[in-house]
């Protein structure tokens, strides 16, 4: 069955259906959906829905595009949240600076990513961790945590270089792929899935956004990982199957599931 490593079921695009989206996912081989906290007024939204499905697991965290809406309470309820029985990660956390360039906004940024770092090792819980146009300061942090000891975690969305991807492999990490490795022009996001052992690849959708190919633009699912499997399974050079069984396994493991 397909683990989907990384959704927004509780994004507004879902609003019009997303129950009957989510019912539909174990009869189409969709086993495991770990849905993904972003911003603060999302927490209930996403354990609502950890609640009512049992194949649902949450990650909580603050993305950091809101990294100005944290402060000791909200630290304190992704605390109170991770002691939840199904909360199997931090995230999703890290860096963002695509839409912020000023210093200071990155200075924020930072600090609130190495916060929420301190809670994934306080609690014994793996991270996921966003990081756009943010390469070496992300790289340097994660560095820095993971040299005096953390609980695994995933590079969410990998979108860097073969080289970048070889410093978190080196580390036991994980990388995220989704839909953009099945674009024809994710020629360096394909160099990666080459590059990177099997056994340290998982499947995400960050639904909704980002669908695969032939669906790309449209609002994205679990139920276009198929896709992603297919694209995996090509250049590995490997059968669907055994990218659906060998990911799966590697959640399972990453997310202390076993």
């Amino acid at each position: 069955m397909i683990f989907d490593t990384h959704a927004h079921y509780d994004d507004e695009a879902f609003d019009e259906d997303r129950y009957a989206m989510l019912d539909s996912m174990q009869e189409n081989r969709i086993g495991h959906i770990v849905d993904v906290c972003a911003s603060v007024e999302h927490f209930d939204r996403v354990y609502d829905l950890v609640e009512k499905y049992p194949f649902i697991y949450g990650a909580v965290g603050v993305h950091p595009d809101d990294a100005d809406k944290v402060d000791a309470a909200v630290l304190d309820e992704i605390r109170r949240y991770c002691d939840k029985e199904k909360t199997v990660a931090v995230g999703e956390i890290g860096l963002d600076y695509y839409w912020h360039k000023e210093k200071e906004a990155h200075l924020l940024q930072q600090k609130v990513f190495r916060q929420q770092m301190d809670i994934a090792r306080e609690k014994k819980l793996p991270f996921m961790i966003h990081s756009r146009d943010a390469a070496e300061d992300t790289l340097n942090i994660v560095r820095e945590y993971m040299k005096n000891g953390m609980y695994g975690g995933v590079i969410h969305c990998f979108s860097y270089s073969k080289e970048i991807a070889r410093e978190y492999l080196n580390m036991g990490l994980y990388l995220g792929i989704g839909g953009v490795v099945t674009f024809k022009n994710s020629r360096k996001l394909k160099e990666v899935v080459e590059y990177a052992p099997l056994n340290q690849i998982l499947l995400e959708t960050d639904c909704p956004y980002m669908a695969p190919v032939p669906n790309r633009g449209k609002r994205n699912s679990s139920l276009y990982l198929p896709e992603v499997v297919k694209t995996v399974a090509e250049i590995k050079g490997v059968s669907c199957e055994e990218v659906v069984a060998v990911t799966e396994s590697n959640a399972v493991k990453v997310l202390n599931l076993i």
